[in-house]
């Protein structure tokens, strides 16, 4: 073999390895950047006997802003519907209306955002405790949702084990 073939073979392999490289840390990179704007969602059911309140929270303790794709209610197992006021009125009766914060497809939950998805104040602990016992039991709310990337589809639902 003459010396410019060998010279050319070696920068050949250089360049590809190289390029092979190159490729590598902006795969890495790509997934890093996915990574470091994740949200994630949680749904935490609450019940404070000393201020009176008790219902479900959702907490973005994620990285980056959660974007809501879509929700379903479940009421004793049955979809009723998308978390909305419309559902509102088919699960809870009027003598317990609680306060209720929806999250329609294309809402955001920003990075440390919580709020309440349900909330119901009573100075009446055993009225508390019904509407509690009642949630916990009964409602099941879950939530799509993704990043502002997209096309993740992470879920978070209301149906965990205490």
């Amino acid at each position: 073999m003459q010396a410019e073939t060998v010279i050319a073979v070696a920068a050949t392999v250089v360049a590809l390895g190289s390029l092979w490289v190159s490729y590598s840390q902006g795969k890495a990179a790509r997934v890093h950047n996915r990574q470091s704007l994740r949200p994630i969602l949680q749904i935490r059911r609450i019940r404070n006997d000393q201020e009176g309140m008790a219902g479900f929270q959702v907490v973005n303790a994620g990285l980056g802003p959660a974007v809501v794709t879509d929700s379903v209610v479940r009421w004793d197992g049955v979809v009723v519907g998308a978390w909305n006021r419309d559902v509102k009125d088919l699960v809870f009766e009027p003598v317990d209306w609680p306060q209720t914060y929806s999250l329609r497809r294309g809402s955001a939950v920003l990075v440390g955002q919580t709020t309440f998805l349900v909330r119901f104040d009573s100075d009446d602990p055993e009225r508390l405790r019904r509407f509690y016992d009642r949630i916990k039991t009964r409602l099941v709310i879950t939530l799509h949702y993704e990043s502002v990337y997209g096309g993740e589809g992470f879920v978070v639902s209301s149906d965990f084990p205490e």
